[in-house]
């Protein structure tokens, strides 16, 4: 408690800097939470080894490819690393780019893997 009878806030002021872009980022959310990747172009680097369960030796570069959407509606980013090719889900932040979780979560329909003109036959 503060000298003034309300709960101390604690800030967190830990931060890293993004392997693509070089923005400082907080490692903490907006909503408390822990963060990842860069919330301004959404890569993140490879710490995690998911296979194994501990730290990962690859520190390699994380590109954004996709978005997942949970039951819950939860929208997740789907990483793959650059040097292993792993891949990783993280959940969204509050503060992450809209404009390119929009486009990510749009390309399967801009860009399907087959040609819109076959929708012409149907």
């Amino acid at each position: 408690m503060a000298a003034n009878g309300k709960p101390r806030s604690i800030v967190n002021t830990e931060t890293f800097p993004c392997v693509r872009c070089g923005l400082t980022v907080t490692a903490t959310a907006p909503d408390g939470s822990r963060r990842n990747h860069c919330p301004s172009c959404l890569h993140s680097q490879h710490v995690l080894d998911r296979v194994e369960g501990g730290p990962s030796e690859c520190r390699s570069r994380m590109i954004p490819i996709s978005i997942a959407v949970l039951r819950t509606g939860d929208w997740m980013i789907i990483h793959r690393c650059t040097r292993c090719g792993e891949l990783t889900s993280n959940p969204i932040c509050g503060d992450d780019n809209q404009l390119i979780l929009m486009r990510m979560a749009v390309r399967p329909l801009a860009q399907p893997p087959f040609p819109l003109e076959a929708f012409g036959d149907l």
